[in-house]
């Protein structure tokens, strides 16, 4: 639900929270790592009429305010989450799309070299690391295993199956 501190971060800079920004806000809190367009059919759940250029504008206004940040997890649209919740990295697995968030301190030493040999600063708000996830990883290394199994079958001649002699062969 909406939480006053939304109500008065808006007021305080001279915006009313509106039905339409609160619906975008709980959207956004509900889905947590949600494009645009999940956003539109969360809202239109509760009020159809709106579309797609009223979710764009009110999350690029809740962005400059700093009640939402957004994140690019992949090659398509951004996706959003409330900035009130802290600062995290986001490890997309390629294989099932889930993504994991991560403490930004695990990338202390990593920020920090930056800094000392190129100068740069990081944001870290809008890092997407891609990689799998230890489920996709566990079932590949077993799809491998089992791949490397039968491979090694088929390399003694046989595929892993006995063969049959006909019955003239094993006479002779």
């Amino acid at each position: 639900m909406v939480s006053t501190d939304w109500k008065s971060d808006l007021r305080r800079r001279g915006y009313r929270l509106t039905p339409q920004r609160q619906l975008v806000l709980e959207a956004v809190d509900t889905l947590e790592h949600a494009t645009p367009d999940d956003i539109l059919v969360e809202v239109r759940r509760t009020a159809s009429a709106v579309n797609i250029s009223t979710v764009y504008r009110t999350l690029e206004l809740l962005e400059e305010l700093g009640l939402v940040s957004h994140a690019h997890l992949g090659h398509g649209a951004p996706t959003y989450h409330l900035a009130a919740r802290h600062h995290h990295l986001h490890l997309v697995c390629r294989d099932c799309s889930e993504v994991i968030e991560a403490q930004t301190a695990v990338a202390t030493e990593f920020t920090a070299k930056l800094r000392a040999e190129f100068g740069f600063d990081t944001d870290l708000k809008h890092f997407a690391i891609f990689g799998r996830c230890a489920r996709c990883s566990a079932t590949r290394e077993q799809d491998q295993a089992s791949a490397e199994a039968a491979e090694g079958s088929e390399a003694d001649g046989d595929g892993g199956r006995a063969r049959a002699v006909p019955a003239a062969d094993a006479e002779s």
